[in-house]
């Protein structure tokens, strides 16, 4: 999957059991109703999901709106939503709220995704 507004682009890929969604350039009002589409529909089909900030050079509180809203979400119904390469410079918003003290980060997506891996336990086999 795919998506593309002025200032930002998404794109989808689906790892193992997980959705990795990478973002390329601003998260703001603008750009926070793509981002709010393209999570609802990879929670259709993904219990675990991680945003990619690595290449996010803005992010504002409105879409860190939509990102809580659905991290609660994936919470309650057992799912993970977790985010990764958010570097604080372009970032700040996480720290300024207290939300990256909450939210589950990771250095890497491949990170992450040992990480998931390894609290699910073992490969049956």
């Amino acid at each position: 999957m795919w998506w593309s507004v002025e200032g930002a682009s998404l794109s989808a890929e689906s790892r193992g059991t997980a959705m990795i969604i990478r973002i390329k350039g601003d998260l703001d009002i603008v750009t926070s109703p793509q981002l709010d589409e393209c999570l609802t529909q990879a929670e259709a089909d993904h219990r675990t999901i991680i945003l990619d900030f690595g290449e996010v050079s803005f992010l504002d509180t409105s879409a860190l709106a939509v990102i809580v809203g659905h991290w609660k979400t994936a919470e309650t119904n057992g799912g993970t939503l977790a985010l990764a390469n958010a570097r604080y410079r372009y970032t700040k918003t996480l720290w300024i709220t207290g939300l990256a003290d909450k939210l589950t980060l990771y250095d890497t997506v491949d990170d992450g995704l040992a990480a998931l891996a390894q609290a699910a336990g073992p490969a049956d086999g």
